[in-house]
C-alpha cells in the first residue's frame, strides 16, 4: 500500500512539473501579435461622426501636358462632388486657385497651339470654397478645400518615374525635369522641403502591363523598397491611378513592397488618384479620406495616417488573383461605388461593415486569404475574419480588405500584424555588387542612354 501511495505521488508531482512545460511548449509556438488598425481613431457613428471626403490629389491642366484648362478642371471637380483636389502639373508647384500659375519653358507649346490658361476669379474661389458656387443653378452646400504645394516632379522623363510631392513651399520644384529611371532625386526634393510625396504609377515604370511578373522582379522591387525605407516622407504608392491602363497589376506591387518594408516597421500607404488629364478621367480612381473636418492641414494628417480608401471605377479583368471577372468602366454612371462604414478590430478579429458591394476578398502577404459572396440588399453589410482561423496567420505580415460591386472597387490600408519584437534599423546594401549596380544605375538615369535604346528598340522592331 505505501509502494502504492508513492507511485501515486511521484507521478502526480511528474505530471504537475510536466503540465507548465507542456503549456509554455504551446504558447512559444503559436506566436502572438497584436492588429494595428490605421482607422482607429476614426469615429464612425454619432453626433461628432467623422465625414468621408472624396478627393483627388494627382491632376493636370493646359499648365503642363493636359487637354482642359486649369479653371475648366477645377470646376468639373466640384461639379462631381470632390471634397478635396490637388492640382499637380508636371513640374509646376501648384498654388491657390486664384493666382497665376507659374509658366515653364516645356508647356509653352499650349500657348503656341492656342491653350490658353484661366484660374479663378477671387469671388469663384471663395465661392467654391464655401460651397456656394452654384451647380446646376444652385449653391452645392459643401465646399471643396484647395490642396497647395502639388508637383508631378520628374516633369521630362521617358521612363515615367514620377513622383507625386503635396505641401511643397512656393516654386519649389519648379521646372524640375529629374532623370530617367530615378525616383530619389524627386524624392529627396520633397524631404528637402519637408513635403509628402508617393511614388506614381509604379506599373509604367515597371512595364508591367505587358508582363505582370515584373511586379514581383527582385531587384525592382529593392530599388523601390530602398527608397521608402530611407526617406521618411515618402508615403507609399500609387495602387489605383486614372483608367488603370498601364498599372492594373500595382496591387500586386504594392503587396511586394509592403512584405519588404514591414520587417523594418515602415507601412506603404496605397493612394489611388486620377492623373486627369481629360475631363473623362475625373470619375476614374480617387481616394476617399476619413476626417474629422475637411481642411487642408486634416488632409496633410491623413495622407501619413493611412485612415483613408484607394477607389477606382476603372479596372481590366483579373481571374487571376484580385478580380474583377470582366473589364469594368463605370466612369461618369450613378452607380455608387463601395464604401466602408465601419471598421473595428477585437483581437484577432477585425469586422468591417460597407455597402454597395457583392464581392470582399482579404489579401495577406500578396495572397488571398478569404473571399465571399455578398448580398447587396443588405445595408450596410458586415463580415469578420477571424485570423485565429487561417492557416498560418502568425506568420503574416499583413492583412488589408477589399470590396468590389457595380460601381468600382475599394481597397483598406494595411492592417499591419505586429508581434512586438523590436524592428531592427534598415541598413543599406553596401557590398561590392550593389554599390557596382547603383554606379550602373547613374547611367541608366541620363535620358540620352534611354532615348538611344527607345531608338534601338524601333530600329530591332
Amino acid at each position: 500500500m505505501k509502494k502504492r501511495t508513492k507511485r501515486i505521488i511521484a507521478v502526480a508531482l511528474t505530471l504537475a512539473l510536466i503540465a507548465p512545460m507542456s503549456a509554455f511548449a504551446a504558447d512559444t509556438a503559436k506566436k502572438d501579435y497584436t492588429i494595428v488598425n490605421p482607422y482607429e481613431e476614426v469615429i464612425w457613428k454619432g453626433y461628432n461622426a467623422w465625414g468621408a471626403y472624396k478627393g483627388n490629389l494627382h491632376t493636370h491642366s493646359y499648365v503642363s501636358d493636359a487637354e482642359v484648362d486649369y479653371r475648366d478642371m477645377i470646376i468639373e471637380y466640384y461639379n462631381q462632388g470632390f471634397d478635396f483636389l490637388a492640382m499637380t502639373d508636371h513640374g509646376v508647384t501648384g498654388k491657390p486657385w486664384n493666382e497665376q500659375t507659374t509658366e515653364i519653358p516645356l508647356y509653352l507649346y499650349q500657348r503656341i497651339i492656342g491653350n490658353t490658361v484661366h484660374n479663378l476669379t477671387d469671388e469663384e474661389f471663395a465661392a467654391i470654397q464655401d460651397g456656394s458656387y452654384p451647380v446646376n443653378g444652385q449653391a452645392r452646400g459643401r465646399g471643396m478645400t484647395c490642396v497647395t504645394g502639388g508637383n508631378e516632379l520628374n516633369a521630362l522623363t521617358i521612363t515615367k518615374d514620377h513622383v507625386n510631392a503635396i505641401f511643397l513651399p512656393e516654386h519649389a520644384g519648379d521646372n524640375y525635369l529629374g532623370y530617367e529611371n530615378d525616383y530619389e532625386g524627386a524624392v529627396r526634393l520633397a524631404q528637402h522641403y519637408g513635403a509628402p510625396c508617393f511614388i506614381n504609377h509604379p506599373g509604367d515604370w515597371l512595364n508591367s502591363n505587358s508582363d505582370r511578373a515584373n511586379c514581383s522582379d527582385p531587384e525592382k522591387i529593392a530599388y523601390i523598397s530602398d527608397i521608402l525605407l530611407r526617406y521618411d516622407n515618402c508615403l507609399g504608392i500609387e495602387v489605383f491611378n486614372e483608367h488603370n491602363g498601364t498599372t492594373g497589376y500595382d496591387r500586386d506591387t504594392w503587396d511586394n513592397l509592403l512584405m519588404a518594408c514591414l520587417p523594418y516597421g515602415k507601412r506603404v500607404i496605397g493612394f489611388s488618384n486620377g492623373d486627369t488629364h481629360f475631363l473623362r478621367d475625373v470619375d476614374s480612381s480617387y481616394s476617399v479620406f476619413m476626417m474629422e473636418e475637411n481642411t487642408e492641414e486634416n488632409v496633410g494628417k491623413t495622407m501619413e495616417s493611412g485612415a483613408f480608401f484607394a477607389v477606382t471605377r476603372v479596372i481590366r479583368k483579373d481571374t487571376e488573383k484580385f478580380g474583377p471577372e470582366e473589364d469594368m468602366d463605370v466612369r461618369d454612371t450613378d452607380l455608387p461605388y463601395p464604401m466602408f462604414s465601419n471598421i473595428q478590430i477585437e483581437g484577432h478579429k477585425i469586422t468591417v461593415e460597407f455597402s454597395d458591394a457583392d464581392d470582399i476578398r482579404w489579401v495577406a502577404n500578396g495572397n488571398v486569404i478569404a473571399k465571399s459572396a455578398i448580398d447587396e440588399t443588405v445595408a450596410p453589410a458586415s463580415y469578420t475574419i477571424d485570423l485565429d482561423e487561417i492557416e498560418g496567420s502568425e506568420d503574416f505580415l499583413y492583412v488589408r480588405c477589399q470590396i468590389m460591386g457595380k460601381g468600382g472597387i475599394t481597397l483598406t490600408q494595411a492592417f499591419v500584424l505586429d508581434d512586438g519584437a523590436e524592428k531592427p534599423v534598415y541598413e543599406r546594401d553596401n557590398s561590392t555588387a550593389a554599390v557596382a549596380a547603383r554606379l550602373l544605375r547613374q547611367f541608366f538615369r541620363l535620358r540620352i542612354f534611354v532615348l538611344i535604346k527607345k531608338l534601338w528598340s524601333l530600329i530591332a522592331g
